[in-house]
């Protein structure tokens, strides 16, 4: 047996792909794949009958009676469900050699990602998790100047919107963090220390966690879904640089220090230590090109597909982003 992505290959140039899941980010994923040069939208399934059936009547998009029925119709399976049903999901379509956009968290449970992860692996499945934030354009306009961080602190605050408090704030917001910090770590996670706090939700809705890793790296995550205003900043510190990503607004700062040249501009910023040791501050600053960070996504799991390459945000990936939220959840026990 062959796999998948040469079949693919074969038949066709763009990847037919169909959609698990109609609610909010359901709708927005069915309107890029239908725009998208990658992906020929088949269609898509949602269990609520009368919500699909809308969706359905609005944009025309061919609504499926099943699950199963929409697996096999399609190459590439999206699914934008509940994170309860995520693995069930990802097992059917794998287990039918369809390859799997996962969005995140990849799974509800740390044992279910692990058994997705594997089954993927031995059926030579490509699969990618939605941690979108990797493809905004103020990260990747610096994450090549982003070397050895030795403290990261970052946060992310929003207003009190009910979508997404059947799960905790780590999983709801949090995890977005968690896999950008893990993507520009390259060590592995030593510790972890958190607190959280439920006010309005069942499970926590504001949490600070400290991860520190092996090489003495240290960040600092805040999480809060009951803030009065929205934030999503991360600040990177290492030697002689500071880089700041607002995902939110879309601008990066870039600040690095050098040694003070022989003729200094008389309105160079020069830093002094106690020790003499004279460093000139100056900003290096990158050029942030709009983009649709969900398309990009989408278009880059297509290519991987084609190309037969290791997804931006492997299932791999997606697992351990979720085994260090798990972690942190458990520091709140």
């Amino acid at each position: 047996m062959f796999p998948l992505i040469f079949l693919i290959k074969k038949t066709n140039n763009m990847l037919k792909a169909g959609v698990l899941g109609a609610g909010h980010l359901g709708k927005i994923h069915l309107k890029l794949l239908q725009q998208s040069k990658k992906y020929e939208l088949i269609g898509f399934y949602d269990p609520f009958t009368e919500n699909a059936q809308k969706v359905a009547n609005q944009f025309g998009y061919k609504l499926f009676n099943s699950v199963e029925e929409l697996i096999d119709a399609v190459d590439v399976v999206d699914i934008v469900t509940p994170t309860l049903s995520h693995f069930d999901c990802a097992k059917e379509a794998i287990t039918k050699g369809k390859c799997v956009f996962i969005e995140k968290p990849i799974t509800n449970t740390l044992q279910e990602a692990e058994a997705i992860r594997t089954l993927a692996s031995k059926n030579h499945i490509h699969g990618q998790v939605g941690h979108v934030e990797r493809f905004n354009p103020a990260f990747t306009a610096v994450k090549d100047k982003i070397g050895n961080p030795m403290f990261i602190e970052a946060h992310r605050l929003a207003e009190f919107n009910p979508r997404g408090t059947d799960v905790p704030v780590v999983l709801d917001l949090m995890i977005h963090d968690i896999d950008i910090i893990l993507s520009v770590v390259n060590s592995p996670v030593k510790s972890v220390h958190a607190s959280g706090i439920s006010v309005i939700s069942d499970t926590p809705d504001i949490a600070n966690a400290r991860i520190e890793f092996e090489n003495g790296c240290v960040a600092n995550l805040t999480a809060s879904r009951i803030s009065m205003k929205n934030m999503r900043k991360t600040r990177f510190f290492q030697k002689d640089a500071y880089i700041s990503v607002d995902f939110l607004e879309k601008k990066a700062e870039v600040v690095r220090m050098k040694d003070v040249p022989e003729k200094l501009d008389e309105f160079a910023m020069v830093l002094q230590n106690a020790e003499g040791v004279k460093k000139q501050i100056y900003f290096d600053n990158p050029e942030i090109t709009a983009n649709n960070a969900i398309l990009d996504e989408l278009e880059s799991f297509a290519d991987a597909i084609k190309n037969d390459t290791t997804p931006i945000v492997s299932l791999t990936q997606g697992t351990e982003a979720l085994r260090v939220a798990q972690q942190i959840i458990d520091c709140f026990s």
